[in-house]
């Protein structure tokens, strides 16, 4: 009976243990349970619990603060978002937000107060002599009215204040986007474009809402001044153009000023290969054209240069070189270029090519002919190439990447030196009286840059016709250097009136035999260098 009594109460105390250890197992598995969920709220409530970012709030996360001034020099560009044409949308909140758009630097020169931009801000460069540049980051629209570009706040995160526009509300800027500032005769003619932000009234209400939406930035440029020129056209213009937004890789908005057909038709493959866009017509287009940003001006290294130690790609007037044959589609070797080198293949048995630049009205080789029978008779297969014939540039393009040398009195026409082959071709520039020093600057010392053998004949007063105009002994023909002294201030006018307008040529066929004969000798050396190369190679 004892013993039945304490089995029953061992059992009953084994439940007791039972039952109380199952309470703790659950309060232990509730514990956990209530820590994990404890553990997520506190890790992830704020993602759920905080306010979207506004479009542009993340930007320069790891950059400089931004500046809150319009001539900055903090983080490179952040650009919208491109399928809202980089925020430059109908003026609706759906087109003005977004994020997480890539960086986009559109000022590629080094050490310029605008080579790292914020969002939102308007930066002008103007410490050039020569050329004025200004850049815009953000929404950028066009008031036609005004010959204006204007910038459009972003918009600010809800409950976060009224945005950028109070920053930048009294920004405004003014330039005339040509490349010789210094020139007050030809820079009054060209247009005055108003860069500022947009009024608060303006960002609030509704205007400029846009008619057209791009998703690459604008490049402001003009197609006037001296655009008569041919050489004013590159130094002036597609030079300075190319070495400004090459960079971008033909993803600009060409936004010209003093457009017209003829410039688009005499140097469309040219233009076609700084943009891949339609070029805005500035003046007669009254849309409004919103862009993610925008260049209006252009850069200016020297005449018909490229100063790679000032560009962040370190690109040089060669890269120029190739980018004109790209545009003509003349995918030729070049001393750098790909495929298989041409000193692997014999040179052909052949002539060098000599072109002939035949000018006509002032600085006329009179004696014409005869300076081509004696090239031929050095050894030329002579080209003489007419000038002023109105044919397509392609046309002479084709024809001045075949000569192995070009040969032509200083003037415009020799820009065309710039199609030349690079470090295969050369260059003979005929140097007038009076312009000696001129005609190697402008032509010379560029054509060497770009890799040229350059050759400089400068004229003797007796092969100059001003010694038929003016009595033997006067200053001007005897003593150019001293002429142009004494005219003080009005130097110019003598270079330009007489110098340049005032006089041909007559060459001495016995020492410009001298000159040729270098050019012909160096091709011969070269030619042998090639072959020399090709013999060295291992045999396949």
């Amino acid at each position: 009976m004892a013993a039945s009594k304490v089995s029953g109460g061992l059992k009953v105390a084994m439940d007791d243990v039972k039952a109380k250890g199952r309470w703790a197992l659950a309060a232990q598995f509730s514990f956990l349970v209530v820590s994990a969920v404890t553990l997520c709220v506190l890790l992830y409530a704020p993602r759920f619990s905080s306010a979207p970012a506004p479009y542009g709030a993340t930007v320069g996360f790891f950059a400089p603060k931004p500046s809150s001034t319009s001539r900055t020099s903090s983080a490179a560009v952040q650009l919208g978002p491109p399928e809202h044409g980089g925020g430059g949308g109908g003026g609706g909140d759906a087109e003005r937000e977004g994020g997480g758009a890539p960086e986009q630097v559109l000022d590629n020169q080094m050490g310029s107060p605008c080579s790292s931009l914020p969002n939102h801000a308007i930066c002008c460069d103007r410490t050039d002599y020569h050329s004025d540049v200004c850049f815009m980051a953000g929404d950028v629209r066009t008031d036609a009215a005004s010959l204006s570009l204007l910038l459009f706040p972003p918009l600010a995160a809800p409950g976060g204040g009224g945005g950028a526009a109070a920053d930048t509300a009294t920004v405004e800027e003014r330039i005339r986007p040509y490349t010789r500032k210094w020139d007050g005769y030809i820079t009054k003619t060209i247009h005055e474009v108003t860069l500022r932000s947009a009024r608060p009234e303006e960002a609030t209400a509704g205007h400029h809402r846009c008619d057209v939406r791009h998703d690459a930035p604008a490049f402001v440029m003009t197609a006037g001044g001296y655009s008569h020129n041919l050489f004013h056209v590159f130094n002036d213009g597609f030079l300075p153009l190319w070495l400004t937004a090459q960079h971008l890789r033909r993803r600009v908005v060409l936004a010209a000023l003093a457009y017209n057909p003829r410039w688009a038709g005499t140097y469309g493959e040219i233009i076609s290969g700084l943009s891949a866009y339609p070029v805005v017509d500035l003046l007669r287009d009254r849309r409004t054209h919103c862009f993610p940003g925008a260049i209006v001006g252009t850069r200016y290294h020297d005449y018909l240069a490229v100063n790679s130690t000032r560009l962040r790609d370190n690109k040089t007037v060669v890269d120029f070189h190739r980018f004109l044959a790209d545009a003509y589609d003349e995918h030729q070797d070049d001393s750098s270029g790909g495929g298989k080198p041409e000193a692997t293949l014999p040179p052909p048995q052949r002539r060098p090519r000599l072109g002939i630049v035949s000018r006509k009205g002032r600085r006329v080789i009179e004696n014409q002919a005869a300076v081509a029978e004696l090239a031929a008779s050095v050894g030329f297969d002579v080209d003489v190439m007419e000038t002023a014939t109105g044919a397509p540039l392609s046309a002479t393009y084709a024809s001045v990447s075949s000569y192995d040398a070009l040969v032509g009195v200083h003037g415009a026409d020799l820009t065309t030196f710039l199609f030349l082959r690079p470090g295969r071709a050369a260059l003979a520039q005929v140097a007038p009286l009076g312009i000696s020093l001129l005609s190697r600057n402008l032509f010379g010392v560029p054509a060497a840059r770009m890799g040229l053998r350059y050759e400089q004949y400068d004229v003797s007063a007796g092969e100059s016709s001003l010694s038929r105009r003016y009595p033997a002994g006067h200053v001007v023909v005897a003593d150019p250097a001293r002429a142009r002294r004494e005219q003080g201030g009005k130097e110019w006018d003598l270079v330009e009136h007489v110098y340049l307008r005032g006089q041909n040529v007559s060459l001495d066929l016995g020492r410009f035999r001298e000159t040729l004969a270098r050019l012909h000798s160096r091709w011969k050396e070269q030619q042998q260098s090639q072959v020399s190369g090709a013999d060295a190679l291992p045999q396949q």
